[in-house]
């Protein structure tokens, strides 16, 4: 009897631990695979939601953040750097924007 209060107060403190770590604010970074333009003739890359203002060439590829970043290409504009620029949410609040149930703050990553 004496184990099993024991082994159920252990589980309880897990419990509880799990729900603490889903509510704790954590940094988050864009995904390496995240969509974005590459515009060769500035050697830059631009956000999906900045194309229309971005005054673009003709010379240009569908890439992933991650293969822009490999060709040490900077954001084309400040739209495109703070459409990029990590948060501080927690892992509810995270699902919360998954979902559609809160907005997101880029909806490039």
């Amino acid at each position: 009897m004496k184990l099993k209060k024991i082994w159920m107060t252990v589980l309880l403190l897990l419990v509880a631990a799990l729900i603490f770590w889903f509510f704790l604010p954590r940094e988050n970074e864009p995904a390496p695979e995240s969509r974005v333009v590459l515009e060769h003739s500035f050697r830059t890359y631009i956000a999906p939601s900045c194309f229309e203002q971005a005054d673009a060439t003709n010379f240009l590829e569908e890439a992933t953040l991650g293969e822009a970043k490999d060709l040490n290409y900077p954001p084309h504009s400040d739209c495109t750097e703070k459409a990029f620029e990590g948060n501080r949410d927690s892992g509810f609040t995270r699902l919360m924007k998954e979902l559609g149930l809160t907005e997101k703050n880029s909806p490039d990553w």
